[in-house]
């Protein structure tokens, strides 16, 4: 997995610590010097050097702010910019990503959005730490395309099925002979901010049951497959195992993403349509939970059978991936 060290550090007179920003600005959008100071320096006792060195960035044109819209003291969230992103590019140690972040998407609706599901990674992040797990600033990845359906791909939402975060986290556990296995588990988060409806929520579990589900089917004609020629589930080309999909709650009471967790089980059990996620490990939980217990607590809500809280899905199984 890529840790966040990708430039000569005297590349444009930068410390490593600047260096070490500008990717993971690059590939998480948005952040608050908290959250960067969290994710990059979790021992320091303030943000002060964080911005410090954002403030050297800002002044070489690779990074910008916006102000926070909830922020009555004017905090600002930090975005790269056209210039950072091609430097960060220019590493090639991180995939290009079409999406560039703009002073108009910096500034839009979307910001507490995009932090709580920097702050989901960094619930992970924190924890891995605390266990002696792997899960670093750049083991998230936002808003990857996973094809869903065959045919046009103007179809969107219909072809497509876009997770706000693949989260990858190697979990290791001692064995009877003294030593360890390590474990890969790939994770499909979502964040529900109580923006989304129900009925959303659970048309979501319907398009990870039909990406489970789906094999693509070749195209014909001169130098291509055959009819038939595809026997595999497209999800395997990408993952050892299918990820487990946790849906994570805030920007309510804790009463009220109680509700809307039975809201949703109840929903998902009455609906036929629904049925096949029952073939999936998904559980729901809350973003403050995961913050202050995390991942292997027993936590998570199943979506469908026993309601009682349990660690289950986040825990290692016989389906997850060793490690390398």
């Amino acid at each position: 997995m890529p840790r966040p060290r990708f430039l000569d550090p005297t590349d444009r007179g930068l410390s490593q610590l600047g260096q070490e920003i500008l990717p993971v600005l690059y590939r998480h959008r948005l952040l608050s010097a908290g959250q960067l100071t969290q994710l990059l320096r979790p021992a320091a006792t303030s943000t002060r050097y964080i911005r410090r060195q954002l403030e050297v960035l800002h002044g070489r044109g690779l990074v910008d702010a916006s102000v926070r819209r909830t922020s009555r003291a004017g905090e600002l969230l930090w975005y790269t910019t056209a210039l950072g992103c091609e430097v960060v590019e220019s590493g090639g140690e991180l995939a290009p990503r079409a999406y560039r972040m703009t002073e108009d998407a910096a500034a839009s609706q979307l910001q507490e959005h995009t932090l709580a599901v920097n702050d989901m990674g960094l619930a992970f992040v924190q924890h891995a730490r605390r266990l002696g797990d792997e899960c670093g600033p750049l083991d998230w990845d936002p808003e990857v395309a996973h094809r869903v359906r065959d045919g046009d791909s103007r179809l969107g939402d219909e072809a497509f099925l876009v997770p706000d975060s693949v989260l990858r986290y190697i979990h290791t556990t001692p064995t009877g002979d003294g030593g360890q296995q390590r474990m890969l588990l790939t994770f499909f988060c979502e964040i529900d901010r109580a923006t989304m409806s129900i009925a959303r929520l659970a048309a979501k579990l319907h398009a990870y049951a039909r990406y489970a589900r789906y094999t693509p089917q070749p195209a014909l004609g001169r130098g291509r497959p055959k009819a038939g020629g595809y026997r595999r589930e497209a999800w395997r080309a990408r993952y050892p195992s299918f990820p487990r999909i946790l849906l994570v709650l805030d920007g309510a009471s804790d009463a009220q993403l109680a509700k809307r967790t039975d809201d949703l089980r109840a929903l998902v059990a009455a609906d036929a349509r629904l049925q096949p996620a029952a073939d999936l490990q998904a559980g729901v939980t809350t973003l403050e939970q995961l913050r202050a217990h995390g991942p292997f607590a027993p936590i998570v809500t199943p979506v469908l059978g026993d309601p009682e809280p349990t660690d289950v899905l986040l825990r290692p199984s016989a389906t997850a991936a060793p490690a390398a």
